[in-house]
């Protein structure tokens, strides 16, 4: 362990912008969920009609969790009950991203060579994380009882946050002894996450409730906050963190550097006809991630699509929540508005699909593979381009799986297509600025995340919180036409297209004028 303080300084450096940013913008969600509540349902009668109208929902169970109680805390509990998939997702990303990517791009190597212990290197990854997560937990709950609901309660949130991501920071520990490349590390840790989604969400949606408890994200439900808390769900997950962490350590012990537990399935000794082009192997790095993201998003497609109906019904007597809802949505009917703000959250996942296809490039490049390719008579502009039809057309067919499965749930068959490709000029607004960063500033790439989790807090947050025009202005989400309901102007989808193609055609010159690798 020599060297772990150290090498946790350096973890701390390298994330010295992107980790607060994720940590303060992700816990003014909980702050503006409760803000919203206690305009939204003034009083009890409001919230026992809520409450009554959505505990025996089992599509939103399924969404959210358990509904224990009309209190405004339990309220902002239930909203906030997919946050500790978020936070363990950052969580996995984080630790894999500092062990296993390091160890592939070579890094790893050259800090072991100094005064470092073996297990320094992942000790200093999940510290960080597992700080990190602690950190967004209490702000998160001192937060929220700054607004009056009671500190148990809040602590009891804040910390189930928490111990979420301590977990699944333990899952990306293992999964990066695993494999020998940080994308199946990945791979393997969502693949948990997903697991441990679809379990609370069985659990909590049938008669086979023990099924949560086989999840960390059950157990930040069964912590009950503002519902009797039972804090003796955090030793659960302290077991688990620590037996994941202990695992990872004594697999590591048990591998060379650079080498994985998993065998590496070899390949052919000549490549297929149809891997011989740019495009062909941009596809083979590429569809994996493409298949995820749009199964994820078509399965939350059905979800939104299923409660439609039901909040058109919560709305009906409660001219608050309407109001809220059309805010986010642009106005109109409530029913649409509704789909136009649901229709704005799958843009913004999609842009996070366009966001990791086109730093697929950055990845490729800081990796070392780059350089074999352009050898040949591949030029840059080819390369580039081929994994960037990814980043342009893949959000496009993830959006229109999406708006079929919201538009099947609805009752509508396809006739939320076009509103789910009406966000394509904004997503790729997001992908023109993440090859800008790796064009003009490859070492600052992975900033795109940050931009997109800027525009997610002006549209999401900032909308329902009626923030300054200007302000929100700044996401151009808030350019797009809200449908279905609202009308389309082509002016602001033109200037989309334009700062779109200028900010790619920007980074692409760059990328070909600059060297490459760039450390």
């Amino acid at each position: 362990m020599t060297g772990t303080w150290a090498l946790l300084r350096l973890v701390l450096r390298r994330d010295r912008w992107l980790m607060p940013l994720w940590i303060a913008g992700l816990a003014l969600a909980p702050v503006g969920y409760l803000s919203s509540i206690k305009a939204a349902y003034p009083d009890a009668a409001a919230r026992q009609h809520f409450y009554d109208l959505n505990a025996t929902s089992a599509t939103f169970v399924v969404r959210n969790g358990p509904l224990y109680g009309s209190s405004p805390g339990n309220l902002l509990a239930w909203q906030c009950g997919f946050v500790p998939v978020v936070v363990g997702l950052i969580a996995l990303l984080t630790v894999v991203r500092h062990t296993r990517t390091e160890e592939e791009a070579g890094r790893r190597e050259l800090t072991g060579a100094t005064v470092v212990g073996r297990h320094a290197g992942l000790a200093a990854a999940v510290l960080a994380a597992c700080g990190a997560c602690l950190g967004f937990g209490l702000l998160a709950a001192f937060g929220v009882a700054a607004q009056g609901v009671p500190l148990a309660g809040a602590l009891a949130l804040g910390l189930g946050f928490s111990l979420a991501g301590w977990v699944f920071a333990g899952v990306g520990a293992v999964a990066a002894q695993l494999t020998w490349g940080a994308s199946g590390a990945r791979g393997i840790g969502i693949g948990a996450l997903v697991v441990a989604f679809l379990l609370r969400a069985a659990g909590d949606g049938s008669s086979a409730g023990w099924l949560a408890w086989l999840s960390p994200i059950g157990w930040a439900h069964r912590l009950r906050p503002f519902a009797g808390e039972q804090w003796w769900v955090l030793l659960l997950a302290l077991f688990a963190t620590g037996l994941l962490v202990v695992s990872a350590v004594a697999l590591s012990a048990r591998r060379d550097l650079g080498a994985a537990l998993l065998p590496a399935r070899l390949g052919r000794e000549t490549a297929k006809a149809s891997l011989r082009s740019p495009l062909a192997l941009a596809w083979r790095l590429q569809r994996g991630t493409l298949l995820v993201w749009t199964v994820c998003l078509a399965l939350v497609g059905l979800l939104m699509g299923g409660v439609a109906q039901n909040v058109a019904e919560m709305m009906r007597d409660n001219q608050a929540v309407a109001e809220v809802f059309s805010r986010v949505g642009g106005g109109g009917p409530v029913l649409d508005a509704y789909l136009a703000g649901t229709m704005t959250l799958f843009g913004l996942a999609a842009a996070g699909y366009a966001v990791q296809a086109a730093l697929k490039l950055r990845a490729e490049e800081a990796a070392g593979r780059a350089e074999p390719v352009l050898a040949t008579a591949v030029g840059r502009g080819g390369w580039a381009l081929a994994h960037l039809t990814f980043a342009l057309l893949g959000p496009a067919f993830a959006l229109a799986v999406t708006g079929a499965a919201t538009g099947v749930a609805y009752g509508s068959g396809l006739g939320l297509v076009p509103a789910a490709l009406a966000q394509l000029p904004a997503v790729w607004v997001l992908t023109g600025l993440a090859v800008a960063l790796i064009g003009f500033l490859p070492r600052f790439a992975a900033a795109a995340w940050g931009l997109l989790a800027g525009f997610l807090l002006l549209s999401l947050v900032g909308s329902a919180l009626r923030w300054n025009d200007v302000v929100l202005g700044m996401s151009p989400f808030q350019h797009l036409p809200r449908l279905p309901g609202g009308t389309i102007s082509v002016t602001p989808l033109l200037w989309l297209l334009v700062i779109a193609a200028a900010a790619g055609a920007g980074g692409l010159f760059a990328l070909r004028r600059r060297d490459i690798p760039v450390g």
